[in-house]
């Protein structure tokens, strides 16, 4: 590990920073070099800001020297985005956790990037506003890796994603000078897009300090339903018939065979023996039109063969559901394999089941047990490998994720629904995106970081 003790780079970040926002010692700092992607690294300084003032001096000591910089919020991506190089300086956020103001006239919040997803949503609601993005890590995950990653969730299906609800940006670039993006006005078309730009892109192109994000008014009622099914095609024919007859929930979840085994004792309903698949349907609005909604949705569950359908009796039975939705991903970690690698494809509605049919026949040809779950509304199926690695080698897994990336693809498909690309993916980038797209986005690279210090290594191949 490089460690720069004596170097301009460590006297400048004290100088800057103070002892106590400077992290050096390699117990101290081994614990920011990983995040939920598996891959990790060594940087040699942590430090702590406390205002965007800081971050500038920091980002613009680093830019002098050549240091590459890591921006780093909960560490929650999967995908690898939050991984620094070795010897590199992470900024993390966990100071910078201000929710700054809640506007209910201009119906925004601004925060800064260390604010906790969950955290925003409770406190917009004691208002009744409503921040939509709701991704399964919400308790823990930040704003600022939120905007980084594009991240979803559940609710996109009918809200959309992060990248939606941010209108305004404070934006650190690599010669650590300000700049604000977008408007603070509801509407606002002037120039190029650059505060979406910067949204998705992973920290490569400059960091973000600060944000005005969009709210809406809180929903008055919300109507949840769950049901089984006895096949995977009898539930995609549910959603499509949920779509095709004027409905659009604000949630439709799916869990395939597997994944409903592993979760079935804690459901708060019977499971029929031949369930094979079980989705989650929920809609909101004001309680007439929920109580119609719910009425038709289920309908819909009927038509396509559904063996039973759940309606919660209360907000715990409701919660119970969601918990259960989203603790899945960490119940597959112990089901005893040696790794569970997760891939966020997203499908055109009409090729999910040719997709999931394609993605099981898999099992046949290679050592691994795939389990899908994910958000089957907006065709967003998070695709989990579970394998031992002394039957599934690392470049045989490369191969047997490149044949679901090259599918996907194929299918009219995008390699990344809401994970980004991080690490992970960046092989796979050429497969969806052209020569001249590549060759495009990897100019914007340059001109916003020249000397290629923001986050080196992902997205595009070295």
């Amino acid at each position: 590990m490089a460690f720069f003790s004596k170097s301009p780079l460590d006297r400048g970040l004290r100088k800057i920073l103070g002892a106590d926002a400077l992290l050096t010692k390699e117990a101290d700092v081994i614990c920011y070099g990983f995040d939920s992607s598996g891959y990790e690294a060594h940087p040699s300084f942590v430090v702590l800001p406390e205002n965007m003032e800081q971050v500038g001096k920091v980002v613009s000591l680093c830019n002098s020297i050549g240091v590459p910089v890591t921006p780093r919020g909960a560490g929650s991506a999967t995908t690898g985005a939050a991984v620094p190089e070795d010897g590199g300086v992470v900024i993390c956020f966990s100071r910078m956790n201000r929710i700054i103001d809640i506007d209910p006239v201009e119906l925004t919040a601004t925060v800064q990037p260390g604010v906790v997803t969950g955290d925003l949503q409770k406190e917009v609601e004691k208002q009744g506003l409503f921040y939509p993005p709701d991704p399964a890590s919400l308790a823990f995950c930040t704003i600022g890796g939120n905007i980084a990653t594009g991240a979803g969730g559940p609710r996109a299906v009918k809200y959309g994603v992060t990248r939606d609800y941010v209108r305004s940006l404070k934006v650190i670039l690599y010669d650590g000078s300000l700049i604000e993006t977008g408007a603070r006005a509801a509407k606002g078309v002037v120039g190029y897009d650059i505060t979406r730009l910067f949204v998705g892109s992973e920290g490569t192109l400059g960091i973000v300090v600060e944000a005005v994000l969009r709210l809406i008014p809180r929903p008055k009622a919300v109507g949840t339903l769950a049901g089984l099914f006895p096949s995977v095609e009898s539930c995609v024919e549910a959603i499509s018939l949920l779509f095709s007859s004027g409905h659009l929930p604000r949630c439709a979840e799916f869990l395939d065979e597997k994944c409903l085994k592993v979760v079935s004792s804690v459901l708060p309903m019977e499971i029929p023996p031949e369930s094979r698949a079980f989705v989650i349907v929920e809609v909101d609005g004001d309680s007439p039109s929920v109580q119609q909604q719910i009425k038709e949705a289920k309908g819909c569950l009927q038509d396509a063969g559904a063996l039973s359908i759940f309606e919660p009796k209360d907000q715990e039975q409701r919660q119970q559901l969601w918990n259960v939705r989203r603790g899945l991903s960490p119940a597959l970690k112990g089901l005893g394999f040696d790794s569970k690698v997760s891939e966020d494809i997203c499908m055109p509605r009409r090729a999910i089941r040719e997709m999931l049919e394609y993605l099981y026949s898999l099992e046949s040809d290679w050592p691994v047990r795939i389990f899908c779950f994910g958000h089957i509304g907006d065709g967003n199926i998070h695709v989990n490998l579970l394998f031992n690695h002394i039957e599934l080698k690392r470049d045989a897994l490369k191969g047997l994720i490149t044949s679901i990336m090259n599918k996907t693809v194929k299918l009219g498909g995008t390699i990344s629904g809401e994970h980004g690309v991080g690490l992970t993916k960046k092989d796979f980038v050429e497969l969806e995106l052209s020569e001249r797209v590549l060759a495009l986005e990897q100019g914007i690279k340059r001109v916003f970081d020249p000397n290629g210090i923001f986050n080196p290594g992902k997205v595009f191949k070295d």
